[in-house]
């Protein structure tokens, strides 16, 4: 008999032994023998669960229990998961987790000391939910060379934005509903600024180029500062705003990483994406642009991932699965984003206002202006050509000394 044990039971920890255990036949048939939960750590009581008798609150029983190959970590954050982690893998145990904040931090060193070990580190769960997308980018689409992958990344923020597209809802009053739902935490700092997503694209990115990316070398903004006069502008202009992560594999070879609201245009698959679904697009060579779209979160939906990792490792399980990325001393790959060329939506408040076209055309060049219903006469709004951020901000700088400088927010190309 295969025994595992699950390190966790809030939210993403109960799913998983609700969902393994509904389908435990299921499982042991299609790993070649019986497998059950032997084990539940979590320091808080349950003395109402089904698995009470299974609940555990000393780490060691699992680490030392031979009969244990496979451990879910489902707790969450980068200190006892990361010492929990690293002392199973040590072990020969192997790792399965929805941890993104670890992996994105740690991922190359877990998944070396997986392979030193001969176990195997997983964590198809930590992107996207239950969205099968880390098996396709390592498995389907491995004959190919991935130009880019962006997309909606996280939940919460789609939902906001959501509710301020289609229902005129401030944010505020967005964020509000979604946390009486759900859907954000009472602080939702690291989903409404961006860190979430940001944690996502490393591990996407360091997975398809084969280098750790760091969060601290991705550029991130999030979507606090996003208004319905934007969400307007946008409208008119063909476009609807979303938090978009994303990572690009530029000329010289080089990558450009970035998380930030952006301006999608309506045509694009992306714009139709509402709630809190996610939807990721990989871009390869051969295969060209596919899409992967589902629930990016909740209890079920990621359980189903952290599920489908533990049978990986309990078919294998004295293989080393092809999951790999190096890690990076020398982080000159991912480019400084400002030195960069996009082009971007910006929304300004002035005096004279109209009579500031003539100087911004000589700063940018073509400008494409927009209108909305009721627009202040002290306040215009265009879209730059594309050119380097940096030579942007400069301007916006100059402009600064003239205008308030009341949004910008990225064009999605």
């Amino acid at each position: 008999m295969s025994k595992v044990a699950i390190i966790g039971y809030g939210t993403v920890g109960s799913g998983t032994v609700e969902l393994f255990m509904k389908n435990r036949e299921s499982i042991s048939r299609k790993v070649g023998k019986d497998c059950d939960i032997k084990y539940i750590l979590d320091l808080r009581d349950f003395p109402d669960s089904p698995f009470a008798d299974r609940m555990i609150k000393d780490f060691d029983t699992i680490l030392n229990d031979d009969e244990v190959t496979v451990v879910a970590e489902v707790v969450g954050g980068t200190t006892f998961a990361y010492d929990y982690t690293k002392r199973l893998l040590e072990k020969g145990k192997s790792v399965v987790t929805s941890n993104k904040a670890l992996v994105a931090a740690k991922g190359a060193e877990l998944i070396k000391l997986a392979k030193e070990h001969k176990c195997n580190y997983l964590f198809e769960a930590s992107v996207g939910g239950g969205i099968p997308i880390l098996r396709p980018i390592n498995k389907c689409l491995a004959g190919n060379e991935i130009l880019s992958i962006s997309g909606i990344l996280n939940g919460t923020t789609n939902f906001i934005l959501s509710k301020m597209i289609k229902e005129q809802m401030s944010f505020d009053d967005a964020l509000k509903m979604a946390q009486e739902l759900g859907y954000a935490e009472a602080d939702p700092t690291a989903d409404v600024e961006g860190e979430d997503a940001c944690r996502k694209i490393c591990i996407l990115g360091s997975l398809a180029y084969g280098k750790h990316i760091y969060p601290e070398m991705v550029h991130c903004s999030g979507i606090t500062r996003i208004t319905l006069d934007d969400v307007e502008y946008a409208d008119n202009a063909g476009y609807v705003i979303k938090l978009i992560g994303s990572v690009k594999k530029l000329e010289d070879g080089k990558l450009k990483a970035i998380v930030c609201p952006r301006f999608v245009p309506k045509t694009n698959l992306l714009a139709s994406v509402d709630d809190v679904y996610n939807a990721i697009s990989v871009v390869g060579d051969g295969v060209g642009n596919v899409m992967f779209y589902g629930q990016g979160a909740g209890k079920l939906p990621t359980a189903s991932a952290v599920v489908g990792d533990i049978i990986d490792c309990l078919k294998h399980p004295r293989t080393v699965l092809a999951v790999n990325w190096e890690d990076s001393e020398d982080k000159s790959f991912v480019v400084p984003y400002k030195q960069t060329n996009t082009s971007v939506y910006v929304r300004i408040q002035a005096d004279n206002a109209e009579a500031l076209k003539g100087s911004l055309s000589e700063m940018f060049g073509k400008l494409m202006y927009i209108e909305r219903a009721g627009r202040p006469e002290n306040e215009i709004a265009f879209i730059t050509p594309t050119m380097k951020e940096a030579d942007i901000d400069d301007n916006l700088t100059i402009l600064s000394h003239t205008a308030q400088i009341k949004s910008k927010i990225r064009i999605y190309q």
